[in-house]
């Protein structure tokens, strides 16, 4: 019998749930979206840039993934809230209070795009450097070229580790209810404590996140098998 402590309604927790997994994926789906354009820029500067651009990318890249996430998540929020209110304050601004849930996004694409930027770099490496080559004597530009050769050459060898890399936000979600954001895990925190049914609630939780992965796996596979047609043993 399903639990009524976790239907929707006024007697049950279901609809702060449901709640929590929207905010869950909202974050996801962002932080995930923000780490991929990190990550092109990243695995730009990092294989076509000057020797600065090459630097800051590999210090960027080497830091993130040097330091944990919850630490790289508490230096971002609170330095990037004070930075930005002292930015404010030059130019003759109040402090703001900056919107959780924004802040989480930031951060969590911040440390995406650390990961984004190895994955586009090992997948751009891995394209056969005549197909780039053949561009240019068409007169392609770099744009095109990445548009029309890299891009898609590219796309089916980064898809295993993009697919990680989706996972991998879902759950760091959990990571930002440190700094006060209304997430899945923080809400589940929250009910658990005031019902005292914490086994319950962190069950239908992680229950929650399986489905989430499961549903993900599925999809992603969809595509992958999409963009493999043709090759060798993966059509």
């Amino acid at each position: 019998m399903f639990p009524e402590i976790l239907s929707f309604g006024e007697k049950g927790f279901g609809d702060e749930l449901l709640r929590g997994t929207q905010y869950t994926l909202l974050i996801s789906a962002f932080a995930y979206l923000l780490g991929v354009a990190l990550g092109l820029l990243g695995a730009s500067a990092k294989l076509y840039g000057g020797p600065m651009s090459r630097g800051i990318g590999g210090i960027y890249t080497s830091i993130v993934r040097s330091v944990p996430e919850l630490v790289l998540i508490l230096i971002l929020y609170f330095a990037g809230t004070r930075g930005l209110n002292t930015l404010l304050g030059f130019i003759g601004v109040g402090p703001v209070e900056v919107n959780a849930t924004l802040a989480a996004i930031v951060v969590l694409g911040v440390v995406q795009g650390a990961y984004h930027t190895e994955v586009f770099r090992a997948a751009i490496l891995a394209v056969p450097p005549g197909q780039i080559e053949a561009g240019r004597a068409f007169g392609m530009g770099r744009l095109l070229i990445f548009r029309r050769i890299i891009g898609p050459a590219m796309l089916p060898n980064a898809i295993p580790g993009l697919s990680n890399l989706w996972l991998i936000v879902i759950k760091d979600t959990a990571l930002v209810a440190v700094v006060g954001n209304v997430e899945l895990l923080s809400i589940t925190a929250s009910a658990a404590a005031f019902t005292k049914k914490y086994m319950l609630f962190y069950l239908a939780t992680a229950l929650i996140y399986l489905t989430i992965t499961l549903v993900s796996s599925y999809l992603i596979g969809l595509v992958e098998r999409r963009y493999r047609r043709g090759q060798a043993g993966l059509a």
